[in-house]
Formats: structure tokens, C-alpha cells, sequence
């Protein structure tokens, strides 16, 4: 077993036709997670070899019928419940004793300032346990996760157990919310690299890690595929119908919304809003809309699949976001490759995407009298201007966000990932990660008692 784990880690890229790579992911296939399907399916056509492991979404509520198809490929962590991690954990705990104390160890140090307990952490280790027996199994070089909170831990606590290096895309702002309780910094300091889906998202992990790794930070962006946008004559619709895709949640600032919309009603304005998606604020902004006496301009439509999400944004004059934060929203690069601008929260990366003026119209994020006023202007845009908005918005997401040529950059760095450990024994980096203890909290403090990046 233990060759089989050292050829599987060390095997070099071009070794095989396919390079196999595993994927590793808290929930998938979701609604939300559209852009890890792209992602992954972008990869296999730059001939990739991805298996697909998540912690749960075997019973998920899906309206698309590529993530139906998606969730039949992958592998689920927590199918059979806890019961089910039992045999890959006395099995690592077994053959490996001396990883398994050690991984069990570092779970119990980066339980420190989290929001979950220690049980939850050595959890993690037996998830760990079961990543590494699959990813053995089916040869993966490589292990990347896409979120840097307890997916990146988990492929962490695997490399600790013997599992192939790893690598993890961060997008926000979860992880900005709380960095020293998710222990970002240790988790950039002992991967291959980390993907940031923005410059915005770069600046921020620059910020909680020490220069020194700064260039283990690539940004690879998400993109959008010809499917998606292909046929598509950019034509304005000058309708009256707004649209807002996301989940509804605290981030997303839906409340504000209806307040902008409220203030827009109270002026004559003639509009209709369509709110696409679902989620746990869903029952106070429906109150808010009848609150505003708004149920015959505002209707919330649940969650659509990518195919119905497309049809809605080209029967809509403009996409409107009113987030309180934000990584990058795949719907404004979905909109904008449609032809359609965009009214947006100046948020996060949100700018490095839309131009104000050229592409949409940005204001600060939580005004609702700024967002009603940037709404205004679409809605008193002409005809001529949303076009020139939309030709310029498409030119700009078709530059910025092919999928298939952000693919080819990820695949590029997870050769070179691979190559290194295919180049014998493990560096002296990767040595260093097995033996080295977190940092005690006190060494996070400084002389005046606050924390440190």
C-alpha cells in the first residue's frame, strides 16, 4: 500500500497521456457552484483526468440538468454518515501511526480561534482518511479544493496523512471574514499554490501571509463557456424588467434592495424586478416586499438552472447586485457575455469587472439612495447606450473570462505542481509541513495585544 501511495504522489506529470487530479469540495453539485462545474469540465477538454469528491450534495435540490449529471460522478465523504469514515481511519490509524498522531495534532491546533469545536476538527481527519484512500485508488497526483475554510483543512490533514500536495482556489469573502479563525495562513503556507479568482482576492491573501509566499498566489479567474454565450447579437432590451440572480442571504443585501426599489415606486418610476434564487432570508424579503406594498413589482422565482438563469438575463434590460460583499459574482460575467449591463455595489473585485459608465453603473455598497439612483439611470438609459454598454461589457468578459483558457492556466500550474513531487523525494518545503507545529496564539499577538496578520 505503501508503494502504491509513493508512485501515486511522485508520478510525474507526462508520465501518463492523463494527468488525474481529485477535486475537493464541501457541497457539489449546487446551484450556486456553477463555476467548479465549468471549471472541472474546462480541465477534462484540456485532457485532465478530475475526480470528484465532496463532502455531501447527494441529496441536494438541483435545477440543472448538468449538475444531475455531475452528482452521478461524484464521490461522497459523508454518504453513509460518520459510521462510514470508521474503516479508512482504523486503516491510516493502523499502517500509519505516527501520521495519523501527527495529522490528529494539527487538527486539534487549527481547532484554535475556529468557530468549531474540536470534534469537528478531528472529523476532519478522518474525511481526511477517506480522501487519501480514494485519491490513491484512482492515482491523482494532485488534490485542489475550492474554498479556503474546511475543505482547505481537510486536504491539508491528507497531505499530513501521506496524501498527494494540494492546492486550494480562495474566492471570498468567507474567508476574509476570518482568517486567523480559519488559519488561512498556514493553510497558503503549506500547499502548492493557491488560486485567487481576483486581484482584489490576491490583495486580501497577501495581506495574512508573509511576502515570502506571495508567489504561490495565482490568480486564475472563472469563466464563462462559448455554450453559454454563443449566437448571442448583442441587442439592448429595452424593457422595464430587472433582474437579480443570487442566493438570498445576508451578503447579498436583498433587504436594500427593496428599500432602492421602495424609493423608485415613490417616484413614478415603472419597472418590474425579478429576484432569481433562494435561500434563507427568503421569508423576511418577501415580508419586505409586502411591507412596501411591492408584490405586483417584485417577484422572487427560485432557484433556475443555467440555461433558464440565461433566457431571464436576455429578457432583462440590466442585472442589478446591491451586495454587502462579494468575490466575484459568475451572473455579472454571465450578463455582461450576454450583452447586458450591469447596476452593482462597488464591492470586492466588482470593478475590476464593471466600468462605470462603460459597462454598468457602480455605487457604495449599503446606500439604498445610491442604488436607487444607479437604477434610475439604467432605467433612463436610451436605447443607443445600453447597446454601446452591452458591446463593451461582452468584449470585456470574453477577453477576461474563457473558460477553457483559464482552464489551460490551472492545468499549467497543476503540472508544474506535479513535477515537482514527481522530481523525487519530498523538497524540503513539503518536510517542513509534516513536522512543523502551528505557531502557539500568543506568537499571533503583538506588543499592544492586537492580532497580527
Amino acid at each position: 500500500m505503501r508503494a502504491m501511495a509513493n508512485q501515486a504522489e511522485t508520478q510525474p506529470a507526462g508520465a501518463d497521456a492523463v494527468m488525474k487530479i481529485a477535486y475537493f469540495i464541501n457541497q457539489y453539485p449546487k446551484v450556486s457552484h456553477t463555476f467548479i462545474r465549468r471549471e472541472i469540465q474546462a480541465l477534462e477538454r484540456q485532457g485532465f483526468s478530475v475526480l470528484r469528491i465532496a463532502l455531501r450534495g447527494w441529496d441536494a435540490e438541483l435545477a440543472d440538468v448538468a449538475d444531475l449529471a455531475e452528482r452521478d460522478q461524484t464521490h461522497y465523504v459523508l454518504r453513509h454518515g460518520l459510521r462510514g469514515l470508521l474503516g479508512p481511519l482504523l486503516g491510516m490509524t493502523l499502517r500509519h501511526p505516527v501520521r495519523m498522531s501527527r495529522a490528529l495534532v494539527w487538527a486539534a491546533r487549527l481547532a484554535r480561534l475556529n468557530e468549531r469545536s474540536l470534534p469537528y476538527h478531528w472529523i476532519y481527519v478522518a474525511e481526511a482518511c477517506q480522501l487519501v484512500q480514494w485519491a490513491r485508488a484512482a492515482g491523482a497526483v494532485h488534490v485542489h479544493a475550492h474554498f479556503g475554510t474546511n475543505s482547505a483543512e481537510v486536504v491539508l490533514l491528507a497531505r499530513l496523512l501521506g496524501g498527494p500536495r494540494f492546492s486550494f482556489t480562495v474566492h471570498g469573502p468567507e474567508e476574509f471574514d476570518k482568517p486567523l479563525g480559519i488559519h488561512l495562513r498556514e493553510k497558503i503556507e503549506h500547499s502548492a499554490f493557491v488560486v485567487a479568482i481576483s486581484s482584489f482576492c490576491r490583495s486580501q491573501l497577501f495581506r495574512w501571509v508573509g511576502s515570502a509566499h506571495w508567489g504561490k498566489v495565482e490568480v486564475v479567474r472563472c469563466g464563462i463557456e462559448p455554450n453559454f454565450h454563443s449566437g448571442v447579437e448583442v441587442r439592448c432590451n429595452p424593457n422595464r424588467q430587472l433582474v437579480c440572480v443570487g442566493r438570498l442571504s445576508e451578503q447579498k443585501g436583498h433587504l436594500l434592495l427593496i428599500e432602492a426599489v421602495a424609493l423608485l415606486a415613490a417616484e413614478g418610476e415603472d419597472f418590474t424586478l425579478l429576484l432569481a434564487g433562494d435561500g434563507e432570508l427568503r421569508r423576511q424579503i418577501e415580508a419586505a416586499i409586502a411591507a412596501n406594498g411591492l408584490g405586483g413589482r417584485v417577484v422572487i422565482t427560485g432557484w433556475m438552472g443555467s440555461m433558464q438563469v440565461r433566457e431571464l438575463l436576455l429578457g432583462s434590460r440590466a442585472l442589478v447586485l446591491s451586495s454587502f460583499a462579494e468575490g466575484l459574482p459568475v451572473v455579472v460575467m454571465e450578463a455582461m457575455a450576454l450583452g447586458r449591463p450591469v447596476v452593482a455595489t462597488q464591492v470586492a473585485a466588482m470593478a475590476e469587472l464593471v466600468e462605470d459608465g462603460r459597462s454598468g453603473w457602480l455605487c457604495p455598497a449599503g446606500d439604498a439612495a445610491a442604488l436607487a439612483a444607479a437604477m434610475r439611470r439604467c432605467l433612463h438609459a436610451s436605447e443607443e447606450q445600453l447597446t454601446a454598454m452591452g458591446t463593451h461589457a461582452r468584449a470585456v468578459v470574453l477577453s477576461r473570462h474563457d473558460a477553457d483558457r483559464e482552464a489551460q492556466q490551472l492545468g499549467n500550474l497543476f503540472q508544474g505542481a506535479a513535477n515537482v513531487a514527481g522530481a523525487g523525494a519530498m523538497n524540503a518545503t513539503d518536510r517542513l509541513s509534516e513536522r512543523r507545529a502551528l505557531p502557539p496564539l500568543e506568537s499571533l499577538a503583538r506588543s499592544d495585544g492586537r492580532m497580527l496578520p
